[in-house]
């Protein structure tokens, strides 16, 4: 690792990166329910700094389809390798999850599953329709993988029509090689542009600190216009370890605003733009 990669790694967190302490009486109900059935969250494995105040207001992240994937993205924590057969019975499982957490708006996400012919597309909808089923009061948003184009499996996402359906271009069209290895740029502007061609509500997220320059944040922003998308999250990249990508700039909290305001003369209908904004935070205020 290069001298520039090593610098990188030890730069020191700035003050606006501290997370606060996660409390109040509701996120200590959702935390004891998470203990004693065992259950399992993304905000939790992921150790999400907005954990305390999602939970707080009702919203929970579950990740399905295992968590094997079968691509190597650069700034991913999630392990790569070959996955274990599909599971059935888990979308049983995340209903019952749901409803047993209480959950008001249910995130859903899964790791990419390019070795099934389907992507995994069925074990999503049925998994939406589970939820529908056990809680037919808890909204949802559908953090959904590419599908590797094949645009029959994201029929199956428009077809049970979740609430609010999202999909990360992740960086800027320069970066996307070196941050996304298998992914497109182009191919994710096409998912999203036919899920508002299918009349779903929409919603991209961007990670910004990895090299990308002012002007190609705006350029992205624009092209998420370009197809549709309603909703935009514009949070902090933080290196999840030495192996992965580095950091190579932190983000003024102002410059996270001017993006907010820029965005919303844009078009989109929310902007969440912060260094520890997440692709769910705020998520439950999306359901407009």
């Amino acid at each position: 690792m290069s001298e520039e990669n090593n610098q990188a790694i030890r730069i020191k967190k700035p003050s606006w990166l501290r997370v606060k302490l996660p409390i109040g009486e509701n996120y200590r109900k959702v935390r004891g329910l998470v203990d004693q059935h065992k259950l399992h969250t993304i905000c939790e494995s992921g150790s999400c700094p907005n954990m305390g105040e999602c939970w707080g207001e009702g919203t929970a992240t579950f990740m399905i389809l295992g968590n094997i994937c079968t691509r190597s993205c650069g700034f991913c924590a999630v392990i790569t390798g070959k996955p274990e057969s599909v599971d059935e019975f888990e979308p049983g499982r995340v209903a019952e999850s749901v409803k047993i957490m209480g959950v008001k708006h249910a995130v859903i996400t899964s790791v990419d599953r390019d070795d099934l012919k389907d992507g995994g597309s069925e074990i999503w909808a049925q998994t939406v329709r589970a939820i529908r089923q056990k809680s037919p009061g808890t909204t949802m948003e559908t953090l959904i993988p590419d599908f590797a184009g094949k645009w029959e499996n994201l029929q199956k996402i428009i077809d049970v029509a979740p609430e609010i359906v999202s999909h990360n271009l992740e960086t800027v069209r320069r970066l996307t090689k070196q941050v996304r290895i298998q992914a497109k740029y182009d191919r994710s502007l096409e998912v999203l542009f036919r899920l508002k061609k299918g009349q779903m509500r929409t919603k991209s997220g961007v990670m910004l600190g990895l090299g990308e320059t002012f002007d190609e944040v705006l350029e992205t922003m624009t092209d998420l216009r370009q197809v549709g998308v309603d909703i935009l999250t514009l949070g902090q990249y933080l290196q999840p370890t030495p192996k992965h990508l580095p950091i190579v700039e932190f983000i003024h909290p102002e410059i996270f605003d001017f993006y907010r305001q820029e965005g919303l003369k844009m078009g989109f209908r929310y902007v969440e733009s912060g260094p520890l904004v997440r692709s769910s935070y705020h998520a439950e205020k999306h359901v407009f």
